[in-house]
């Protein structure tokens, strides 16, 4: 694919709005327009009606700006409506898009997929929305407003340019002095928020061991250079800004002593030195605006790069054919896997054929690749070199919103969502209270959820925070198992359980073997092998042994 159509999808997303952008153009061109009735009007009140002192032509005149005054304000309001309505649109385009690049990303680079890119998507929004936005539309009528200067005597078109340059100059160097400052302070930040966020997480820990004040320490390293980084920013960036606002107001009184100058030499007429002065702010409004809005326009630029390389990445494909899984025979040929930010790999030139209805241990010492085996088979991980077939088609063809009903999976690290039980067990999909006590049941958690105070309604607090180790292991096994999946895998699913989980695990497995479903269990106790009829052993990433579970068993001496 060729950079320009890489690049295609997120300008075709804001190519959708060429019409409301047109629009928005339009009601610009309009309030322009009327931006001129204020000079006009007072070169009419010193030309006209001073002279001829007419209150009839006052009168009329004032009605008249007072009509275009409100005519320009409904204008406006229009302009920024539809604005807001673009900034929507984008957002809805987008925000789908982003949330499914980000589930790839994590897959390849964990610590590059976070909740920043949505952050990113609304500082586009807000600049859309926001005022820098109108400096873009009103930015080329600064040439008009200079050649009608220009109109005016000579001398004012020629100090409008000036004045527009010192303030480009200006504003560059604030660009320059900032924007080194700005990046360093952005990194420095998001570094020592993720570093509070890891140590959050494991507050019991650091709690328990009195390592608070080391972590706050080193966490502090982080958090003040991101607070030097910013202050240095912020201070050269209001150095740059006080000057080139005073600049401005002096730029706009000296041209009332220009104008008087020019008056007194009777070269133009007093009204045209008032309306001078006032075309000239008028002028300058769109660069006060793109001085002010510089920050968030380069936050847009940044966030729009971020967000086009995002998309760039994984790009949208065709829908898949839809695939149903049929007796989950699990075929690996030469597979090699390199976990995300690891430079070696972790399973190596594996090869592997596995049975519809198969109940298979998966051992070996830790650091082995048991679960980095199970999250190559769930494509959580993507392969270096091989491939992996269930049922002889490519893991790489299915569409996981699909596949992934058909397939149940309990991590080592159990995770759980804020809602209720049921909604847990089900995967928050459509209710189906039949299929949700059914999986609880097989999985024996039924009675265990009945005894809270409001059954499967119960609410379990983000990540399952109101639930023990046990308790929420118990429950993510019967969501693996909902709507009866035809591959189960379960990585350590009895590292928590008690002896009656530990029962109601064992009997799982029974009615899943009877059911000729393929399961695969990473597991250290002897007694889970009971259940299984073959056993895996890895050893360094390498495949040692594959086989019946008494004879490994018996080779390995576990089984006497």
């Amino acid at each position: 694919m060729s950079k320009d159509q890489k690049i295609s999808e997120l300008k075709t997303i804001f190519k959708k709005s060429k019409k409301l952008f047109f629009i928005v153009g339009l009601f610009s061109f309009l309030i322009n327009i009327l931006m001129l009735v204020p000079p006009i009007y007072m070169l009419q009140l010193y030309d006209r009606v001073l002279v001829s002192k007419s209150k009839d032509t006052l009168l009329m005149l004032t009605i008249i700006i007072v009509v275009l005054f409100i005519t320009m304000a409904l204008l406006e309001i229009i302009r920024s409506k539809i604005l807001i309505k673009v900034g929507n649109k984008i957002d809805n385009s987008l925000s789908d898009r982003i949330f499914s690049s980000l589930f790839k990303l994590e897959k390849i680079n964990p610590t590059k997929a976070s909740s920043s890119y949505i952050n990113n998507l609304i500082q586009i929004r807000q600049f859309m929305t926001g005022s820098g936005i109108f400096a873009l539309f009103d930015a080329p009528w600064i040439t008009i407003y200079v050649f009608i200067l220009f109109l005016f005597h000579s001398y004012f078109g020629y100090f409008a340019i000036v004045t527009i340059l010192i303030l480009l100059i200006i504003t560059f160097i604030n660009e320059v002095s900032t924007k080194q400052k700005i990046n360093i302070a952005t990194l420095d930040n998001i570094s020592s928020n993720k570093y509070l966020d890891e140590s959050l997480k494991n507050a019991d820990v650091i709690n328990a061991m009195g390592m608070e004040e080391n972590i706050k320490k080193l966490w502090q390293n982080k958090y003040y250079s991101f607070l030097r980084a910013q202050n240095e920013a912020s201070n050269n960036a209001s150095i740059w800004s006080n000057i080139s606002k005073s600049f401005r107001i002096l730029s706009q009184s000296l041209i009332l002593g220009l104008g008087a100058y020019l008056a007194i030499d009777q070269e133009i007429t007093p009204g045209m030195m008032i309306a001078a002065s006032i075309i000239m702010g008028r002028a300058l409004v769109p660069l006060d605006l793109i001085i002010s809005s510089w920050k968030s326009f380069i936050n847009y630029r940044s966030s729009y790069k971020k967000i086009q390389s995002l998309l760039d990445q994984f790009p949208e494909k065709e829908k898949f054919t839809s695939i149903e899984i049929t007796k989950a025979n699990l075929v690996l040929e030469n597979i090699t896997l390199i976990p995300p930010s690891a430079d070696e790999p972790t399973i190596k030139n594996l090869s592997l054929r596995i049975e519809n209805g198969d109940i298979i241990a998966i051992i070996g010492n830790s650091g082995a690749g048991k679960s980095t085996l199970t999250k190559a088979i769930l494509d959580i991980w993507p392969i270096s070199k091989g491939k992996i077939m269930i049922d002889n088609i490519d893991i790489s063809l299915f569409n996981k919103n699909e596949v992934g009903d058909q397939i149940g999976y309990l991590p080592q690290d159990i995770e759980l969502f804020e809602g209720t039980i049921s909604e847990n067990i089900s995967r928050f999909k459509e209710f189906n209270s039949e299929k949700i006590v059914n999986a609880a049941k097989i999985s024996g958690v039924h009675e265990m959820i009945l005894k809270f105070p409001k059954g499967y309604e119960t609410t379990i607090g983000d990540g399952g925070t109101k639930l023990s180790g046990g308790q929420r292991q118990r429950i993510g096994l019967a969501r693996a198992i909902y709507n009866n999946p035809k591959l189960v895998i379960l990585d350590e699913p009895n590292s928590n359980l008690d002896k009656i989980g530990e029962e109601a695990l064992i009997n799982c497995l029974k009615i899943l073997k009877n059911n000729s479903v393929t399961v695969l269990i990473v597991t250290h106790k002897e007694n889970i092998l009971k259940i299984t009829n073959k056993v895996l052993l890895l050893e360094n990433g390498l495949l040692k042994e594959f086989g019946n579970t008494e004879s490994i068993m018996l080779k390995l001496s576990f089984l006497k």
